[in-house]
């Protein structure tokens, strides 16, 4: 699926927002070559039951359209950000980080004057395969949510249209997990969570209540990263913005609608396993099928399971090499302490 060519893709991070001293400079630390780089996660946003920001890890993303050179170059800077790997040289980090797990190469806990960082790099044709056709599921998860936009494309780069349809992409599959009435934080909670349904790092390491403590606290956020799309589906759905009460239409030809826009990569995923009985049936034929089955929501639920699961497993694997032995153990703690202290805590849906 190529990315729509339109001359000028509107985005939701497209209202300007000063950036604090504090990114100014994080950004001053990398090469200036980022296409598009952003901060996510409790580092960047207060999330439910934190006073602050401050002490937590800032989580970074910085696409670049050669990686190999951005290595390079922050090899020069940066030499004890990198692992062992760093021995490799440049073309060996951006082979290592082009071929295995989902196409990002992170360098985690790196100090700096406020604190602690975990940064990641991918190149931009990666990003857009990943926004397009959910290949990974991985960075296209990260901005389903909200994101603190350091550095915006072009106006004329292809990632500005694959950014658009990604949340597109998050939209159609949203609704079809979702029944003929809903109410506005379900939405956002459904979106939010494609991205971690199925990794496994939910069942271990992971706060558990990790999906709720992200939408309470960045309703208007959310609202603003969706806002835009709602009116392109009023033949299916419709948003009552005062209420906050959503409503559509779950008839089987509503349903084809959606499956017909799904990511290439759960589409090939459903397909697979509805014929797993040994009948092929091609893809019109499994979508029809499907869109009167009542175990839909099921189908496209396990789609993005196994693309999640897959991706979130190598691209654990690949962070072992890539932050070094210890640092991957120390961030594996911190992991695992987060889950026991949000396992304590009393669960409430208030």
């Amino acid at each position: 699926m190529a990315a729509s060519r339109l001359s000028t893709v509107r985005l939701p991070w497209d209202t300007p927002v000063a950036i604090t001293d504090k990114f100014r400079h994080i950004l001053s630390l990398f090469p200036q070559d980022f296409v598009f780089a952003f901060a996510y996660g409790s580092g960047a946003f207060q999330q439910h039951g934190q006073k602050s920001t401050e002490g937590n890890v800032v989580d970074l993303v910085f696409v670049v359209d050669d990686a190999e050179t951005f290595h390079r170059f922050n090899l020069e800077h940066n030499w004890r950000h990198y692992s062992s790997m760093k021995y490799l040289g440049p073309h060996s980090l951006a082979s290592f980080q082009e071929q295995w797990g989902a196409r990002v190469y992170f360098n985690t806990l790196v100090p700096y004057k406020h604190g602690l960082l975990k940064y990641g790099v991918i190149s931009s044709s990666s990003l857009i395969a990943d926004l397009l056709d959910w290949e990974w599921l991985y960075i296209s998860g990260r901005l389903h949510k909200p994101v603190m936009p350091l550095v915006l494309p072009d106006e004329n780069h292809p990632l500005r249209s694959a950014l658009q349809h990604n949340l597109q992409n998050a939209m159609h599959t949203a609704l079809l997990l979702l029944p003929d009435v809903f109410n506005e934080e379900t939405f956002y909670q459904t979106v939010a969570g494609l991205s971690y349904t199925g990794d496994f790092r939910m069942s271990f390491g992971e706060d558990r209540n990790k999906v709720k403590n992200i939408v309470k606290p960045q309703l208007e956020r959310f609202r603003e990263l969706y806002a835009s799309f709602w009116p392109g589906l009023t033949a299916y759905a419709e948003f009552n913005h005062s209420s906050g009460r959503c409503e559509q239409d779950t008839s089987p030809s509503a349903r084809m609608f959606h499956l017909n826009l799904l990511p290439k990569k759960i589409q090939q995923t459903i397909v697979h396993e509805w014929n797993r009985d040994g009948r092929w049936q091609d893809v019109e034929d499994v979508f029809r099928a499907a869109a009167h089955d009542t175990e839909c929501p099921e189908l496209v639920k396990e789609a993005v399971q196994k693309t999640v699961n897959a991706s979130s497993w190598t691209q654990s694997l690949k962070g072992i090499p890539t932050a070094g032995f210890v640092k991957a153990v120390r961030y594996g703690f911190a992991k695992i302490n987060k889950m026991w202290k949000s396992l304590k805590k009393p669960h409430s849906d208030t």
